[in-house]
């Protein structure tokens, strides 16, 4: 970051001597660690001298920051980058940057080479931290800039962030993945796991509390795996516990879990940290264990449950939400009841589903299918009516009791209500008397809906 820092001072010097502040816009695609990233290079831009707009079509450098997870995600991209080669020819000294996963895979970089010469920087993962360089050299030498390094990436300690929300923080504790699910594009374009120190994590999350944040939720690929890389003999737990005793933190979150990594030690710290909030979600994927062998998830449907089982034992208020992918290559209809068996028996609080997309590089996309995309769509289809079910069923219980609610702001359905979330991330609308954005309150549940709850301050 040293070296970084002096193209900071030059690119600001180099805008100083302009009449106009330059704006720029970052656009997100993605989970939370990209959301985190862009913070970071939000963070770099201000330091530069840039102001930060969301509009692009008045912003003189835009930024695409991409997600390779899923085939929808890079064509939302392409669609984007295309659309902006006419405000290019507009404003011939419009910037346009894209980095993020999606640059990690070589053929998109290819594309972006012989389709998208408009395009002025490209950047992946592991070259996040050396965003000042690319962009003054594009300045300077006005050219294309084009780096992408195939390794596993650096700890970079000391990147400026622009934080999106006052009150609650990610903090990434973490970055890449061993695991090697068939179907998942993410180690090959975030690397193996690397795991940060930890007196940086506790360092982080002690000036954000000083800085007034409530709420700190702890990113990684699989942030059970944390420690794994290092010789300090500390492990997610540890780390767990040692972030919950830092004075004036009021809840603390992590995600994402992997099941086989979920351990007992694990769960006796959550139920024991009194600032862990009761809220876990782990991806199941699959309810068949042939599916999930084919999957490369190294665990079974039974394994999965019982694991549930000791984190429902230990703490009963628990909210769980999960991942579920339908119609993986090679599932049949028969194999596709067991998750529907498995989600009866959690009967989670909310879950992210997804139609199987092959990517590119995965084992998994050279996989033969057995089902039609109608019968995939029926299943996927039969599968988000029983979680509804489930979902209000789980909501109708919260109808007369005082939850404790992290106020967000005025609420997006009703301008006359304010909006928080429950320590199980659970929206809710309620009518405030004396709340303001970043309090926790006390709001009682008059109301359940499926994805949300509606209450009043008491």
């Amino acid at each position: 970051m040293e070296i970084q820092k002096n193209y900071i001072k030059q690119i600001k010097e180099y805008i100083g001597k302009s009449k106009k502040i330059p704006t720029a816009c970052v656009q997100t695609f993605g989970c939370a660690q990209n959301e985190n990233d862009s913070e970071k290079l939000k963070g770099m831009l201000l330091s530069m001298g840039y102001e930060l707009g969301n509009e692009p079509e008045k912003s003189d450098l835009i930024l695409y920051n991409t997600c390779a997870v899923r085939a929808g995600a890079e064509d939302r991209v392409f669609g984007n980058l295309g659309a902006l080669k006419h405000l290019k020819r507009k404003k011939e000294d419009l910037l346009i940057g894209i980095c993020g996963c999606m640059i990690q895979e070589e053929q998109v970089v290819e594309r972006l080479k012989s389709k998208y010469k408009h395009v002025d920087m490209v950047f992946g993962t592991h070259t996040l931290h050396k965003f000042p360089q690319i962009l003054y050299e594009t300045l300077e030498q006005q050219h294309r800039v084009i780096a992408v390094e195939d390794s596993d990436g650096y700890l970079v300690e000391g990147i400026p962030q622009k934080r999106e929300d006052p009150y609650k923080a990610g903090v990434s504790i973490m970055y890449g993945c061993n695991n090697f699910c068939s179907y998942c594009i993410v180690p090959y374009v975030r690397g193996r796991e690397r795991s940060r120190d930890k007196e940086d994590i506790l360092r982080e999350c002690a000036q954000l509390v000083q800085d007034g944040y409530r709420e700190i939720t702890l990113l990684g690929q699989n942030v059970n795996s944390y420690g794994n890389d290092l010789d300090s003999g500390i492990d997610f737990a540890d780390l767990l516990g040692e972030i919950n005793r830092i004075e004036g933190i009021k809840r603390i979150k992590f995600m994402t879990s992997h099941p086989k990594d979920i351990s007992d030690k694990l769960i006796e710290t959550m139920a024991e940290c009194e600032n862990v909030c009761e809220y876990l979600h782990l991806p199941f994927q699959a309810g068949n264990n042939r599916v999930l062998q084919r999957m490369n998830r190294k665990y079974t449907k039974e394994h999965y449950l019982s694991i549930i089982d000791k984190v429902k034992k230990a703490m009963p208020n628990i909210t769980l939400t999960s991942d579920v992918i339908v119609g993986f290559p090679g599932e049949t209809n028969e194999e596709f009841l067991d998750t529907l068996d498995v989600i009866r028996q959690v009967e989670f609080d909310s879950l992210y589903t997804f139609i199987f997309s092959p990517r590119e590089g995965t084992p998994a996309a050279k996989m033969e299918d057995v089902l039609s995309r109608e019968e995939k769509q029926k299943n996927f289809q039969t599968l988000v009516d029983l979680q509804n079910q489930i979902s209000k069923k789980k909501n109708d219980a919260y109808v007369g009791k005082t939850v404790a609610i992290l106020v967000d702001g005025v609420s997006k359905n009703n301008p006359e209500m304010m909006a928080g979330r429950t320590e199980g991330n659970k929206i809710v609308n309620f009518e405030a008397k004396t709340a303001k954005p970043g309090q926790i309150v006390p709001v009682k549940i008059t109301k359940a809906q499926t994805w949300a709850l509606i209450g009043e301050e008491v």
